[in-house]
C-alpha cells in the first residue's frame, strides 16, 4: 500500500503539537499493517464527506483519508473534529 499526503494534510500536520505528531506517526504504522485495527476506530464518513474515511490518532485528533485505488491511499486532513466542517 502506498500513502500519499495532500498539501493540506502536510500544512495541518506541521501545525500539530509534537506530541500529536508522534501519536499520528505511531497510528500510521498501525494503519499500514491493518487499516481496520480496532485501536484506530476506522469508519466511513457520511453526508457531503461520504467518499472519505477517518481514523483516530487519539481521543481528540483524526486523520481523514480516501481510497484512490486498491493500493493507493490519500491522507487529506488531520486535526480535531473541526476538520469535518
Amino acid at each position: 500500500m502506498k500513502i500519499f499526503y495532500s498539501s493540506k494534510f502536510v500544512r495541518e500536520y506541521e501545525q500539530l503539537p509534537v506530541k500529536v505528531q508522534d501519536a499520528a506517526e505511531n497510528r500510521t504504522l498501525i494503519f499500514r499493517k491493518n487499516l481496520f485495527d480496532k485501536r484506530l476506530r476506522t469508519h466511513k464518513l457520511s453526508g457531503r464527506m461520504n467518499r472519505y474515511w477517518s481514523f483516530s490518532v487519539d481521543y481528540k485528533y483524526r486523520i481523514i483519508f480516501e481510497f484512490a485505488s486498491e493500493n493507493i491511499i490519500w491522507f487529506h486532513s488531520v486535526g480535531d473534529h473541526s476538520i469535518y466542517q
